[in-house]
């Protein structure tokens, strides 16, 4: 069937239809997209899709509201939004629309339900408090986005569908972001998983540029890996690596006489021909060259030892 009309409800918008709004008009470009609460408009029908609106869900009619009671559930018992339920129907097509490769499309698909998706619900139906974010709650997407909104007295003729129209566009912005970043990192587990191998028993992990790499160093259950050495434009980065995703401490710092030096300075601080900087928070140091990184980080994985040593002697 040709989708021919996109419909959601006019006037105030929230983010879930706003970004229910991305993933159809990208898979519909170009579908007429209807912002109305009219009964001939939301009411399912040849050609259209109706979301947010409308008192019903059923996909098979192409109308997917959560207003109505009992509010639709996922399989854990949580609320669905318009923008879970369209997710849900609509999301692999979405990935697959953005290039994502096949061999992707499930895990990303529940990776961006959990991470994305599910949070815009639980704050669309009340089971979560902005609140919850404490001093950032006016930072979380939702609330960016609902900020677009036009202000209470600028009540011309358009004034939501325009700002509606313009919101979508930022919501679309973070939506394929995200989608991309994911894509990235599946790309990145596969090199960095091959680092991995080629690093062996050291505690040093060398890769061909920078990527994010916590995360297969997690799977693989590299516990032994404490620093990772990758080039840069013109020079070379030494990081750590972090304990876990909901933490900034690292497995182990860079030495602690490195702290805030650059240059000469650090040069003879660490006795490393090259060295260039050193993060006063020490969980980064950039070198001039590939060996001069290696050095330091040697250097750095010598010094993390005395410091278990000395721990554990107590």
């Amino acid at each position: 069937m040709t989708i021919t009309h996109l419909v959601t409800h006019s006037g105030g918008f929230h983010a879930d239809e706003l970004l229910s709004s991305v993933i159809l008009t990208r898979l519909y470009p170009e579908a007429e997209l209807v912002r109305s609460r009219a009964k001939e408009w939301i009411t399912p029908g040849a050609g259209k899709i109706i979301y947010d609106v409308g008192r019903d869900y059923d996909a098979e009619a192409g109308i997917f509201d959560h207003h109505q009671s009992p509010v639709p559930l996922r399989e854990d018992g949580h609320p669905y939004s318009s923008f879970g339920l369209i997710w849900a129907r609509f999301g692999h097509d979405y990935l697959r629309a953005l290039s994502v490769p096949e061999a992707h499309v499930d895990d990303i698909h529940r990776s961006f339900d959990a991470s994305f998706v599910l949070p815009v619900d639980l704050v669309d139906n009340g089971a979560v408090e902005p609140s919850a974010a404490g001093p950032l709650s006016g930072l979380t997407l939702p609330a960016l986005l609902e900020s677009l909104k036009p202000p209470f007295d600028a009540r011309e003729a358009g004034a939501d569908d325009a700002a509606f129209g313009e919101a979508m566009e930022v919501a679309r912005t973070f939506v394929e972001a995200s989608i991309r970043g994911k894509a990235a990192k599946r790309r990145a587990e596969a090199m960095v998983t091959d680092a991995i191998a080629a690093a062996g028993d050291g505690r040093v992990l060398e890769l061909p540029q920078g990527m994010p790499f916590r995360s297969a160093v997690e799977k693989a259950g590299a516990d032994h890996l404490l620093f990772v050495v990758n080039p840069r434009d013109g020079d070379w980065a030494l990081t750590t690596i972090r304990k876990g995703g909901d933490t900034f401490e690292n497995r182990a710092d860079l030495p602690e006489p490195w702290a805030g030096l650059t240059d000469a300075a650090l040069e003879e601080a660490s006795g490393v021909t090259g060295a260039k900087f050193c993060h006063n928070a020490r969980f980064i140091a950039v070198a001039a060259t590939r060996d001069a990184a290696l050095e330091m980080a040697n250097k750095a994985v010598a010094a993390a030892e005395r410091d278990e040593a000395a721990t554990a002697a107590g």
